[in-house]
């Protein structure tokens, strides 16, 4: 995987060592010497990871860790502190400062290489959510402005997969002290049925299980819908390195090294319970927008926008199908007069009302839309005009057959009627809006025969249509 690297280091023949470790893994690296000139370098340098010492002069990596994470445009960097400290004191300071690890020198390769590839994985993906949403913003759907330090990080439901009781003890009073729930397994088989049923936000896999290799269960957490992005974090020996790696190949995010220092583990378990409610809320604003952008807000029917990609994909599977596709259009009969006679709420809760008794009698895979005002189409595939004739007669009966009741208690029920247009087409090259132009005319010639009845061209022009009589 390649990626920009800013190194900063204030010692040049500490910048060179890990520039030259850096390029021989084929990333492409940029440098910075004291603390301004990273921070005018992440702005201008667009790097993807920053790997930053804390001892410079003036302003120290601490603070230059801070500005990064205060500011819009690089909180969303990840920043791995390379330094010569080696205190618990100083890690936590480093994490509760916004750094996503702390490696010490002389910097471990396999250690460097593999939390630079696992970071890098982890910022295109949010980079990936950050853009939907500033999409989403700039449609005017919903607001772009969100940043991960908003995020809270208390009362988080963990998962702890331990056999020694010991390290389970310690790990399990730190998390409840600190407000969380805690739930936990001794064995792979019961902590992948834990993280299935009960759904953890943080799930804290120990790779010194005794008769099992918790890497399995980091494998089989990532190949698993329900817990694919839920964020893991390694309990290993300072020895076992290689399989730290391993694991963060294997979609890790995070490791923490025994024996356990109840701050640190705070520290990287809130870091990864914010990144883990930053990210839903960022994929559940993209939801939101998407449904917001292809759905009427007030009927919950699919809009224009939507109905026009729906059509051109249902007319050209013809060509697979060799099955006609038929185009119902209505509109509600005399809706200004509803409007005006009643109020613009009363005619909100007709409209939904509509939209309701049309959906419920029709098809799973047929699609109704709102296509403006009081008007609707209804798209049904593999369906010849006679069949579509029959539908919209069906629907036509729906509204008419029973008044609409209003929520305002001082109003009367209402009686609404649909007037119907039905064209069909069985060409895959036929166009979309040739087809609702020919269901349009139906329409009009509907509303020109008294309203409230159906019109169907069959392909030699519009007819009123007739319910045929069961013999």
């Amino acid at each position: 995987m390649s990626a920009r690297v800013l190194v900063v280091d204030d010692v040049l023949p500490n910048v060179k060592l890990l520039e030259a470790k850096l390029t021989r893994e084929y990333f492409d690296v940029i440098t910075a010497c004291d603390g301004p000139e990273a921070l005018e370098k992440s702005l201008s340098g667009a790097p993807d990871i920053i790997l930053l010492d804390v001892m410079m002069p003036g302003m120290d990596g601490f603070e230059v860790c801070q500005k990064l994470k205060e500011n819009h445009k690089t909180a969303h960097i990840p920043v791995v502190m390379v330094t010569a400290l080696s205190d618990t004191a100083d890690r936590v300071r480093g994490l509760k400062a916004g750094a996503d690890d702390f490696l010490t020198k002389p910097v471990n390769d396999i250690a460097l290489f593999a939390r630079v590839r696992s970071l890098v994985r982890l910022k295109m993906m949010m980079d990936e959510w950050r853009m939907r949403q500033n999409t989403s913003g700039e449609l005017g759907v919903l607001s772009s402005e969100t940043v991960e330090a908003d995020e809270t990080a208390d009362g988080a439901t963990i998962l702890v997969v331990e056999d020694s009781p010991i390290d389970l003890e310690r790990v399990t009073q730190t998390l409840s002290e600190g407000g969380d729930t805690v739930m936990t397994a001794d064995t792979i088989k019961v902590g992948l049925d834990r993280a299935m049923t009960d759904d953890p936000e943080l799930i804290i896999v120990s790779l010194t299980l005794l008769q099992e290799d918790g890497l399995r269960l980091c494998s089989q957490l990532r190949s698993h819908e329900q817990t694919r992005q839920t964020p893991v974090l390694l309990l290993a020996d300072e020895s076992d390195m290689q399989r730290v790696a391993k694991g963060l190949e294997l979609g890790a995010n995070d490791y923490l090294l025994k024996p356990i220092d109840r701050n640190e583990l705070m520290a990287r378990v809130r870091t990864q319970i914010r990144r883990k409610r930053y990210q839903d809320r960022l994929r559940s604003n993209y939801e939101e927008s998407l449904s917001m952008a292809l759905t009427d807000g007030l009927t919950g029917l699919f809009n224009r926008r939507y109905l026009n990609v729906h059509m051109a994909r249902t007319i050209g599977r013809i060509a697979e199908t060799r099955k006609p596709v038929s185009a119902i259009m209505f509109d509600i009969d005399f809706f200004k007069r509803t409007n005006d006679t009643y109020g613009h709420q009363a005619g909100d809760e007709v409209l939904k009302e509509v939209a309701q008794r049309v959906s419920r009698n029709l098809r799973h895979f047929d699609m109704v839309a709102r296509y403006g005002g009081e008007e609707f189409v209804v798209i049904m595939p593999d369906a010849a005009p006679e069949a579509a004739a029959m539908v919209a007669e069906r629907l036509r009966l729906r509204i008419d057959n029973e008044a609409f009741q209003l929520s305002d208690p001082s109003l009367p029920d209402i009686h609404v009627t649909i007037s119907l247009g039905v064209a069909a087409t069985d060409d895959a090259e036929y166009s979309p809006d040739a087809l609702i132009k020919r269901a349009d005319e139906c329409l009009y010639e509907a509303k020109h025969n008294g309203r409230n009845c159906v019109v169907v061209d069959r392909g030699d022009g519009p007819d009123v249509y007739q319910m045929p009589v069961a013999m």
